[in-house]
């Protein structure tokens, strides 16, 4: 006998409100890179396949999952995974390159949410949670850049954490400039910018003063 359709709507297992609130915000991120904050609830509902009643089954407002998916979007966790993969034996030069790299191709692929973001103003009072995880992605982004430099803290003339603020503020303003300059540096650049600095000897026997890397104690009198 053929089934009738109420009859197969019922032979559908309930989703969770786990899995629904995971499908929502996997529905709304790409969406948040397409259309920004004004994506509307019908076209996220449409994306995740559900009516758009069930989205205030889950969260109260559209205000609420559109933080819950930046959060989601935001997390850095597979960065520092990648960061923390680098491998050890690489001189210190190959290592902070890489991890260039990883830092610049994450602010790039997160300029638009990061902006969302900001706007949105999340705050301790209305998102505590919310808040917590995304002010704390660049102390764990720097924790993991100063494990990464840590091993080659003698031939500093700064301290890894210094070094790898410094490293991350060359990457952020690389994207995030206020300029709107379209030339991009790749992390290679970046580490030489770092490590090595901008003048160029006068002769070519003459040693390079470089500003972070090789000698042992900071003269420039720079905090």
């Amino acid at each position: 006998m053929t089934s009738t359709r109420g009859e197969r709507r019922r032979r559908v297992p309930a989703m969770a409100p786990a899995d629904r609130r995971a499908a929502l915000i996997a529905a709304t991120v790409p969406l948040l890179h397409e259309h920004g904050l004004d994506v509307s609830t019908r076209r996220i509902a449409e994306a995740a396949g559900v009516a758009e009643g069930t989205i205030f089954g889950v969260f109260p407002d559209k205000h609420s999952l559109i933080v819950a998916a930046l959060t989601h979007a935001l997390d850095p966790q597979p960065t520092l995974d990648a960061l923390d993969a680098i491998n050890p034996e690489l001189g210190l030069r190959s290592r902070l390159t890489r991890a260039a790299d990883l830092i610049i191709e994450r602010f790039t692929g997160n300029a638009d949410l990061m902006t969302a973001a900001r706007s949105l103003a999340v705050s301790p009072d209305s998102q505590p949670e919310a808040f917590k995880r995304m002010t704390s992605t660049r102390e764990r982004l720097l924790a993991a850049l100063t494990r990464l430099v840590e091993p080659d803290h003698d031939e500093l003339r700064r301290s890894p954490t210094a070094v790898a603020r410094l490293l991350l503020l060359f990457c952020g303003a690389n994207i995030y400039g206020p300029f709107g300059d379209p030339e991009r540096f790749n992390g290679e650049e970046m580490v030489s910018l770092l490590l090595d600095g901008l003048l160029v000897a006068e002769t070519p026997t003459e040693t390079l003063t470089i500003p972070l890397f090789g000698a042992k104690t900071d003269t420039t009198g720079v905090p």
